[in-house]
């Protein structure tokens, strides 16, 4: 009988990239025989497990970046799926394409019609400073400066000194500006930040992170736009490389780096709140939708949007169509009903309760007005999107 390969997955579990290597991985022994797979809870900079040393194994995926000194001990075939550093030439690696990552924000936020934009990263980390990269070639390209902001990873500078830095860089903007964030954990001190001192998002600051961890980005106030990296096909290429590796199948060494380390493309953009506008360079128009978007759950109508304002309603109108090409009125019911849809998917809430948090008065109106607007009633689209 043949012997099951034994793997070692060392790789962080503790964010979302990390465990879509995984599901990646998992996806190619779907396919192939299966391995026996050693594979702790782990974060990025967490020292190599114990049972490492001296291992009895066949092969070793890594990404956390303090094992790689045990690993090379080994002598096995490894994937190296690290992007903070450059790539070591004894070692295989796939990554992600970070310039790609970056273009693509650039494309998203000029065809969004900002013709300013930032970039607030972590400088010292390779794949951060790639992303950035890809950025600011995209938008000198279109004929765009781009502003950067860089700061230090896992808290070196205090939280209130990196949030100040933070909101001073984010004060010198005029305009609107588009802003491409490293990763969501930026994306959610970017949006903080703006908070904090009172920028229309997105209309003022649209902001763009990347890895899409859907939970974060869902807590993030508005919801966070993100890059989907293509994490879970890294996983699986890498998962096909080694298998090749193991069963003795290595290029020669002069084709090494060449033949075994690789870049994906990201995949797409999940647009949420936080770039989900034009550029609007009205400061009325922007400070009607901002109110609308804070407070459209609340039960609020167009006399309270009015009494925001320092036009009249006519001419909120008027600009309102130019700039957004809608009305005011129905850009507030939209605002109602994308809330309502989020809460058919995401909750079992009854539809009072749902028209309630939607700011609806009353449900049989939400009824009517679902129906009207997205042809089906509101029950049905839930089944349909649970099904």
């Amino acid at each position: 009988m043949k012997r099951i390969p034994r793997v070692a997955l060392i790789i962080e579990t503790s964010g979302v990239y990390g465990r879509q290597l995984i599901e990646g991985i998992n996806q190619y022994l779907q396919e192939h025989r299966p391995w026996s797979v050693y594979l702790e809870q782990m974060d990025l900079f967490a020292e190599p497990p114990g049972w490492l040393q001296g291992w009895d194994g066949d092969g070793v995926i890594c990404r956390t970046l303090q094992s790689r000194d045990a690993i090379r001990a080994l002598r096995l075939p490894v994937v190296d799926l690290s992007d903070v550093d450059e790539p070591e030439p004894e070692l295989a690696r796939i990554e992600s394409d970070h310039h790609a990552i970056g273009r693509m924000v650039a494309e998203h936020l000029i065809e969004r019609d900002f013709h300013q934009f930032g970039f607030s990263g972590f400088g010292e980390h390779r794949w951060s400073r790639l992303r950035q990269e890809g950025f600011t070639q995209a938008t000198r390209e279109a004929g765009f400066k781009t502003s950067i902001h860089n700061a230090t990873w896992r808290g070196k500078d205090s939280w209130h000194d990196d949030q100040q830095r933070l909101e001073n860089w984010l004060e010198a903007f005029d305009g609107p500006t588009g802003i491409m964030t490293a990763n969501d954990m930026r994306g959610q001190q970017v949006l903080d930040a703006c908070a904090n001192l009172n920028l229309a998002v997105p209309e003022t600051m649209a902001v763009v992170g990347c890895d899409n961890d859907s939970y974060f980005c869902r807590l993030c106030r508005p919801q966070l736009s993100s890059v989907v990296p293509n994490a879970i096909g890294i996983g699986f290429e890498a998962a096909k490389l080694l298998a090749t590796m193991m069963a003795g199948n290595l290029p020669p060494k002069e084709t090494r780096p060449r033949k075994c380390w690789r870049k994906l493309a990201p995949l797409r953009i999940v647009t949420r709140e936080s770039s989900d506008s034009m550029a609007i360079n009205d400061p009325d128009v922007v400070a009607a939708m901002s109110y609308m978007r804070t407070n459209a759950c609340y039960g609020i109508g167009m006399t309270d949007v009015m009494n925001h304002v320092d036009v009249s309603r006519a001419t909120l109108e008027r600009r309102f169509r130019e700039l957004v090409g809608s009305t005011p009125h129905n850009y507030l019911r939209s605002l109602r009903l994308r809330k309502a849809k989020e809460l058919l998917v995401e909750t079992q809430l009854p539809l009072d309760r749902i028209a309630e948090l939607s700011g609806f008065e009353h449900p049989e109106y939400l009824s009517v007005l679902f129906k009207r607007v997205e042809g089906v009633t509101p029950g049905t689209f839930r089944n349909t999107q649970l099904s």
